[in-house]
């Protein structure tokens, strides 16, 4: 039988099953790096929905951030600062539904925060619908100024369905990056309302059958040039996780191979929503030199120098054919993203019990 596009062979499925483990196992080797700053985790109680963040100086996103994901339906945040030192530890030390994690290693070195995170899945998420995301990403889907996560991942729990997928949307101001106004705490969608309807391109990769998906605002502004080196855009934030399961490049992609099929992309049919990227407020000029000299980001930061110097530049990104953001229906008509048929008031809707579970053996 011929396997489908992307998807691995037996040799090359052996070999991710050893992946997967000793991503596990660097994790769990990882965990020695983090140092508990107020860690609640004892209130965490079945059927919460957990998120788990990593941050760096993110005192002006955080507020809302949290505000957001509240909203949502978030139960509690694992989070682990890395040596900020704007005061954004403080703010998250106060917050009750918040365990805190201290981290000054190197987050490149611990393959961009993962292997902390992992370890904190590992340890407090199993059992869970997980949400994965940066202080600069906000998750919508349909309905959800109405209904929450709760009432989402209920949905598809009672489809089989244990993993959500997302395209990420970059939002940018009218006008240069440094003149957009953003009060700590704001929600940064009042500064960035605009961003590029497409065109967006979409593969899969072997062997783990992983979308990629590129395009969008930072291709055309960055990468006209070298296409194939702009931004993944493909995410999956959101898992009834297992110990078992480990992310392989951010949430791009995702072990055991099987979960990266829950996403088929922009224009695609299965249900998915979008993660605003709020990465271009106007602080993110001085940011970029800050970061490029840090060179934290990439595997070869020298390789981005001319993208870090092109936001420190200050430029518009804004063109004739920016759209206006208003919600998600607008976004679903575009076709980023799709309620994928979910009807929450209908007879049959979200306040059913989830059926679903996390076997020892997923997948």
């Amino acid at each position: 039988m011929a396997r489908r596009p992307g998807s691995a062979g037996p040799i090359a499925a052996y070999r991710l099953r050893w992946k997967r483990r000793h991503l596990l196992w660097r994790s769990f080797r990882g965990r020695r790096q983090l140092t508990p700053v107020a860690d609640r985790t004892g209130q965490i109680a079945p059927g919460d929905i957990l998120a788990v963040t990593t941050l760096r100086n993110e005192i002006a996103r955080l507020p809302y951030f949290l505000s957001h994901y509240r909203a949502l339906g978030v139960d509690h945040f694992l989070m682990v600062d890395n040596d900020s030192d704007d005061g954004s530890a403080d703010l998250l030390r106060g917050q009750k539904d918040v365990s805190l994690w201290h981290t000054s290693a190197s987050y490149r070195d611990a393959r961009f925060g993962l292997d902390w995170i992992t370890w904190l899945q590992m340890r407090h998420c199993h059992g869970h619908w997980t949400l994965m995301c940066d202080a600069d990403e906000l998750l919508i889907y349909g309905h959800h100024e109405r209904h929450d996560l709760h009432a989402l991942t209920g949905w598809l729990g009672r489809r089989g369905q244990i993993a959500f997928g997302a395209l990420m949307l970059d939002l940018y101001p009218k006008g240069p990056l440094s003149g957009a106004d953003h009060a700590p705490g704001q929600d940064p969608r009042e500064v960035l309302g605009w961003f590029d309807p497409g065109p967006f391109r979409a593969a899969r990769q072997a062997p783990m059958g992983n979308l990629w998906v590129q395009g969008g605002a930072r291709e055309r502004m960055f990468f006209a040039d070298n296409p194939e080196r702009s931004p993944t855009l493909n995410k999956i934030p959101l898992v009834r996780w297992s110990r078992r399961f480990a992310y392989v490049n951010s949430c791009h992609s995702i072990l055991p191979p099987p979960l990266n099929r829950l996403y088929d992309g922009p224009g695609g049919t299965m249900p998915s929503g979008v993660l605003l990227h709020s990465k271009f407020l106007p602080q993110v000029v001085d940011r970029s030199v800050m970061e490029k000299a840090r060179g934290q980001h990439f595997y070869d930061p020298r390789q981005f120098d001319g993208y870090y110097d092109a936001i420190a530049s200050d430029p518009d990104f804004w063109t004739p054919g920016s759209v206006r953001l208003t919600g998600w229906r607008q976004l679903e008509d575009l076709g980023l993203m799709t309620a994928g048929g979910w009807s929450p008031d209908a007879s049959d809707g979200p306040d059913a019990p989830d059926q679903t579970h996390v076997p020892e053996n997923p997948l």
